[in-house]
């Protein structure tokens, strides 16, 4: 499973919002789910970086007790989402937030893979365990183990595998509280498209985007990814044009624009 072609992720730029390294949200938080529908309600769909956290630290939109953790929620949401229109991704995703209400959970996970490199470690170990088997931790613990060497001790390995399997949970990927059941997610059109839009983000062209990580995050196979691109094209969301075994994609329309949010 790969997210990046070979030596592609050194040449895509902080401007598109992806993040690298050895560290992560999810060491201390899970996906936010909750709080970034309530951010993304509460703030102008025109706002700019100061609205987002206006919206969190002064107007309390997440209904936080104190204003340290109001201004602790703003710094962890902008890591996993940038919240700013400046930011290509969240740029996108702000887009494509409105279209389909039950793609939000899809569309929030690729921008949190994108931009946390422990939820992306654990994404391999998590998506490869088949369909109805109970989850295996150890996998999942080795590849965080294996990015982030001596950085983090056990105690605080464990606790990112606890959270990154509840993220996981939250996108409907596993099922259950103690025991995890892998399950299989149904990708609406625009969480297909926003993982075309990553793939090729990323460095991928043609055919190679639909067997990109980004689709494996939505449980798609090449083939079925290609009958829900067809999908996302009749829904207006992309162009896509096919010939023979060539397959291309046009996805300008996934970017609204500074001028157009």
């Amino acid at each position: 499973m790969e997210f990046f072609p070979a030596a592609g992720a050194p040449s895509v730029g902080a401007k598109v919002g992806f993040r690298f390294g050895a560290k992560g949200t999810h060491s201390s938080r899970t996906l936010m789910l909750a709080e970034l529908e309530a951010v993304l309600a509460a703030a102008p769909t025109r706002a700019d970086r100061d609205g987002y956290a206006k919206a969190i630290i002064e107007d309390n939109c997440l209904e936080k007790p104190t204003a340290a953790t109001r201004r602790l929620s703003n710094q962890r949401l902008a890591e996993l989402y940038a919240l700013d229109p400046f930011v290509v991704m969240f740029r996108v995703l702000r887009g494509l937030w409105g279209i389909e209400p039950e793609a939000r959970p899809l569309l929030a996970l690729l921008v949190a893979v994108a931009r946390d490199p422990l939820l992306m470690a654990s994404a391999a170990p998590v998506l490869s365990q088949p369909v109805g088997s109970e989850i295996q931790r150890a996998p999942i613990r080795q590849a965080l183990r294996t990015l982030v060497g001596e950085r983090m001790n056990d105690a605080t390995v464990d606790k990112v595998v606890r959270n990154v399997s509840s993220t996981w949970t939250q996108t409907g990927h596993l099922e259950g509280r103690t025991f995890k059941i892998r399950r299989r997610v149904q990708a609406p059109p625009t969480a297909v498209a926003f993982a075309l839009w990553l793939g090729e983000a990323a460095g991928f062209r043609g055919e190679a985007l639909l067997q990109s990580g980004w689709m494996a995050v939505l449980d798609c196979s090449a083939s079925s990814a290609k009958g829900l691109a067809l999908e996302a094209k009749r829904h207006g969301l992309i162009d896509m044009s096919i010939a023979g075994d060539v397959v291309e994609f046009v996805l300008e329309r996934l970017d609204p624009g500074l001028g157009k949010i």
